[in-house]
């Protein structure tokens, strides 16, 4: 966790650009790039959709998400994908659950999780 799920792209290319984009997105999103996790989901489109990259995470600041979207998208354009579509789908630690247990109640949750009060 987080994940980046990429869709519509070619694995090649992907798999090429894949340690550059990882280690940027860790080190703007400030989360050790071992438990960044990474998919090419392989779909039917219906209708004409972009190419698109869904970047699963815990909430941070609007600039922290502005900065690791513009940053994603530098990097992808610099390998040839202009044409991205990247939105977050922002996950709660209390509806996160690892082991049937949510995130929020372990013990040992790391600082770069952020914690929910209530």
């Amino acid at each position: 966790m987080p994940y980046l799920r990429f869709k519509g792209f070619n694995e090649e290319g992907l798999r090429r650009s894949l340690p550059a984009l990882v280690e940027e997105f860790s080190r703007v999103a400030a989360v050790p790039p071992e438990i960044v996790k990474v998919e090419l989901l392989t779909i039917t489109p219906i209708t004409a959709t972009p190419r698109s990259l869904e970047i699963f995470m815990f909430p941070r600041s609007q600039e922290k998400h502005d900065a690791i979207a513009a940053t994603l998208y530098d990097l992808l354009s610099h390998y040839g994908c202009r044409d991205v579509h990247i939105f977050f789908v922002l996950l709660s630690p209390a509806l996160y659950y690892k082991e049937g247990v949510p995130l929020q109640n372990i013990s040992w949750l790391p600082d770069y999780l952020p914690r929910e009060s209530g």
